[in-house]
């Protein structure tokens, strides 16, 4: 009898659905052991590609806060289906799960997946995706779905070229090399050796032997921790609940504040965030081990 493998994803560029058709390829190619469905989570209004700039630092309060908006129903073929795996693909928004993501989690269709169903988690982002992946754990967690590995890929250009890069490309709507920038997002490459990790998923799949998923993973290049980058996510973190609350709350200000915080959101990455990336580096021997701990706690799926 075949297995049931269930690919979920929100994409609005491509970049996740090619990342999670990758992964699931080793699945699609043995058509006498897996049944492979797709679900493409689609949104009743869907948010604008290329953003405009009013739309993308509006969306903030909402994507942070974790306020989710209506879904399409998942298809009846979707849906009348006991999974016996699901690759859970997602995007991060504001260091949180992307809208879309936290609206099919919230939206009762997500609790029928996922209940004690094996879940692979598989995130496209900039590059900061770990504390996203803790408050993802959460709502896993409470649906008593399994989750048994995880994989990050991510820009790996440096933090502030990757912040030029990503916004000429969720604003002006290009992802290619343009002057000195290089292409934003995942590399092509990189996505299409992805299909590495769909090889070594089917070989503990095939064997229900799950204990030593995430450590292959993490050896075969799954889960990259930049340590200044989990010291930037933990006050970014502080800052943008502020922020949302306050946003949230002054209904009738929202305008001018949104103006606000993007004055801030500018200043923290060009002038802020270098002050904190020297900081890290002086204490650097002072946290060694305390940071070491972390990495390997974020490299892994338990939840604290």
């Amino acid at each position: 009898m075949k297995k049931n493998i269930l690919v979920i994803y929100y994409t609005q560029t491509g970049q996740l659905e090619d990342i999670v058709k990758n992964i699931a390829r080793p699945f699609e190619e043995k058509t006498d052991e897996y049944q492979v469905t797709y679900y493409n989570i689609k949104m009743k209004e869907d948010f604008p590609f290329p953003w405009s700039n009013d739309v993308f630092f509006n969306t903030f309060p909402e994507s942070y806060l974790q306020i989710p908006s209506e879904i399409l129903p998942p298809s009846e073929e979707v849906l009348n289906k006991k999974y016996d795996l699901i690759l859970f693909g997602y995007q991060v928004w504001y260091l949180t799960p992307s809208i879309p993501i936290i609206s099919f989690l919230k939206s009762g269709y997500a609790e029928q997946l996922l209940k004690d169903t094996p879940v692979v988690t598989i995130s496209g982002t900039r590059n900061m995706w770990m504390f996203s992946q803790e408050k993802l754990k959460v709502y896993l967690k409470n649906m008593k779905a399994k989750l048994i590995g995880n994989i990050a890929l991510v820009d790996r250009h440096d933090n502030y070229t990757s912040v030029l890069t990503v916004i000429r490309w969720m604003i002006g709507g290009q992802k290619e090399k343009s002057g000195i920038l290089p292409a934003a997002g995942v590399s092509d490459q990189e996505i299409k050796d992805s299909v590495k990790y769909g090889n070594i998923i089917e070989a503990h799949f095939s064997k229900n032997d799950f204990e030593g998923l995430q450590p292959d993973l993490v050896k075969n290049g799954a889960i990259e921790i930049r340590p200044f980058l989990v010291r930037v996510e933990k006050v970014g973190n502080k800052i943008f609940t502020i922020w949302s609350n306050l946003i949230i709350k002054k209904k009738e200000k929202r305008p001018l504040l949104i103006k606000f915080f993007k004055v801030y959101l500018m200043a923290a990455i060009w002038i802020i965030s270098p002050v904190v990336l020297v900081l890290h580096l002086l204490t650097t021997p002072i946290f060694w081990f305390k940071r070491q701990k972390e990495k390997k706690y974020l490299q892994g799926i338990n939840l604290k």
